[in-house]
């Protein structure tokens, strides 16, 4: 796992406080969704579906610090739509960060050089790129071409100017073992980007393209084949060891939405970003009326695919917190990187 030393020792205090409060269910990093417009029309994404008027909408400063305030996170994901469209983005990100968060500034890096100026480099900030393969696959996920020579350009500059810079990936059932090493040989070996996550595609139900989605073998097989030869080992992969041995079905978890929690212009979503079963205008009432254990695989239907990060990483990650073997493990793994 790739995650600076820092950053995962703050992370692991905050886990052991949540244990001797003995609180059963808190969140690891919020999904915050201060608009829903975006500048691309991505084949797997439908966030753009929404209506005209909503879609014109922006999320206040106060509201979008609140919300992470009001859950208490130690982290937090600023997606979309595409965040840098905001007029504001930059002073939620600044008083996130004076507030000593993690923040990811999710971005397909369309406009991350016309608005780096306003950002400033710092140890709880980063561009998280989205990357979903080498230029001709990644313009084809994103219905544009050029996008994928501007992201690397964006992903260049920044790194320059010192910021942290991030990927993120989702591979499709169109995906082979190769196509996800290649384009993680390059993020890791050429761009040397700061860390990479990446994920299987899940069956978003707005999204425009509902044929190329992985199943679970699918999932199992694809990554167990990428990630041999020692490739998981190589890459600075911003997982933790669980989490990479669920995706090659080596243990398997059950689904802990609940602690990645998504807030967006309707207020806080049940039960995770990728579904949507209504929206409740305070954290404590997502957390205390939801029925948390109808989800997962083998319980929802509309869940009998997914592998997807924001349920399964938070399971992996308690998991690693309850073994003092697989702490270890871990610990190891994030000394190993951060010395790299």
């Amino acid at each position: 796992m790739a995650m600076p030393l820092r950053q995962s020792i703050k992370v692991a205090t905050y886990l052991a406080e949540q244990k001797l409060r003995r609180r059963d269910k808190f969140p690891l990093i919020v999904e915050l969704e201060p608009l829903f417009a975006c500048n691309l029309k991505c084949e797997g994404c439908g966030k753009i579906q929404h209506p005209a008027g909503v879609l014109k909408q922006r999320m206040p400063v106060a509201q979008a610090v609140g919300a992470v305030l009001e859950c208490g996170a130690p982290m937090v994901s600023i997606a979309g739509g595409e965040p840098l469209m905001h007029p504001q983005i930059d002073e939620i990100a600044r008083q996130l960060v004076a507030r000593r968060k993690y923040v990811f500034l999710c971005t397909n890096a369309l406009l991350m050089r016309k608005k780096m100026d306003k950002f400033t480099p710092s140890p709880y900030f980063a561009f998280a790129v989205h990357i979903d393969g080498l230029r001709e696959r990644h313009d084809e996920s994103v219905a544009k071409e050029g996008v994928f020579d501007e992201a690397v350009e964006a992903i260049k500059e920044a790194k320059r100017r010192g910021f942290r810079v991030t990927t993120n990936s989702t591979f499709f059932n169109t995906d082979t073992p190769q196509t996800v090493v290649e384009v993680l040989n390059y993020l890791n070996d050429d761009l040397k980007v700061d860390e990479m996550m990446i994920s299987p595609a899940y069956a978003y139900e707005k999204a425009p393209d509902q044929e190329h989605f992985l199943g679970v073998e699918q999932t199992r097989e694809l990554f167990r084949k990428a990630f041999s030869g020692g490739n998981r080992r190589r890459w600075r992969l911003n997982h933790s060891p669980l989490f990479l041995d669920f995706l090659e079905g080596k243990v398997d978890f059950p689904c802990t939405a609940w602690a990645i929690p998504n807030y967006s212009l309707f207020g806080w979503q049940r039960p995770c970003y990728l579904m949507s079963d209504g929206y409740v205008p305070t954290y404590r009432e997502l957390i205390e009326d939801t029925d948390w254990d109808k989800y997962g695989r083998g319980k929802d239907p509309r869940c009998a695919n997914c592998m997807a990060h924001c349920g399964y990483e938070p399971t992996a990650v308690l998991a690693t917190m309850g073994s003092l073997k697989e702490s270890l493990r871990a610990m190891r793994e994030t000394v190993s990187s951060n010395r790299e």
